[in-house]
């Protein structure tokens, strides 16, 4: 299948955001030859800064295959933005709702129609330490062996040396380096013939992020953790030593204190 067009709204978006991001960010950019010419397929990409969707798509939008984010739904209502996000095609993601379901579909509908679309499978910002990918989301997983297109592996440092996670305000000096590294399509292929049970997908998922993991090794020059970072695995343990730590007071006979509590700050 041919490739799409880029479209007004995006050379209009590349326009304002290319010259901030060019002067902000010095880049090396790698792996360009592995983002598929023609035909639908899926970027899995890490996530480790509020500005690197827009650094990101610098990168993608130079090889000529523009990407489709998934965004969420109520910034496609907020007038000039909701314009553009719908304008360049982005996938509004209704969350809480019977239209859950709805970003899946689109993201299958547009990889049929020859687009690329972009996930950050993490769903989140990393909260890894050292910033590395955490355990990701079955999305992209569920759209790849949907569709069989190719997952191209992603991975970006630097965007988070200008602006740190969760971070309120840049460090502009030293001025940064966007480091992009894409990796040649993941093999899925043993997937393909097996019932889509959710066991299927998280094996599929830890595929794909491991993928991603060892670009951005390459990127850093060293290793990642053995064990990716699971928030979910870490809510439980925080639960398990606040109550240890609770039966402990009771036992010393104190009583805890109000953020021990979580009733303070």
């Amino acid at each position: 299948m041919p490739r799409r067009r880029i479209g007004f709204w995006y050379r209009f978006a590349a326009v304002l955001c290319k010259p901030p991001l060019v002067v902000l960010l010095k880049r090396d950019w790698r792996g360009m030859e592995n983002i598929p010419a023609e035909g639908g397929f899926i970027t899995a990409v890490n996530h480790n800064s509020h500005i690197d969707p827009f650094a990101y798509a610098h990168f993608q939008y130079n090889t000529g295959r523009v990407p489709r984010f998934l965004a969420k739904s109520g910034l496609f209502n907020k007038g000039f933005i909701g314009a553009a996000m719908r304008g360049t095609g982005q996938i509004p993601v209704y969350r809480e709702s019977t239209d859950a379901l709805s970003a899946f579909r689109a993201a299958i509908d547009a990889v049929e129609r020859g687009e690329c679309v972009a996930f950050y499978p993490e769903g989140t910002l990393t909260r890894d330490p050292d910033g590395w990918p955490m355990t990701g989301k079955t999305g992209a997983a569920r759209v790849a062996l949907q569709t069989r297109c190719p997952v191209i592996p992603v991975a970006q440092w630097g965007a988070n040396e200008l602006l740190p996670p969760y971070a309120k305000k840049p460090s502009l000096l030293p001025r940064k380096t966007h480091r992009v590294l894409a990796g040649p399509p993941v093999d899925l292929d043993r997937f393909y013939e097996r019932e889509m049970t959710p066991e299927l997908l998280k094996e599929a998922t830890e595929v794909i992020m491991a993928a991603v993991t060892r670009q951005l090794e390459q990127i850093r020059g060293e290793k990642a953790p053995e064990t990716p970072y699971d928030p979910r695995r870490e809510r439980i343990e925080q639960r398990r030593r606040t109550r240890t730590q609770k039966r402990e007071e009771r036992a010393r006979g104190g009583r805890p204190t109000a953020r021990e509590e979580g009733l303070g700050t």
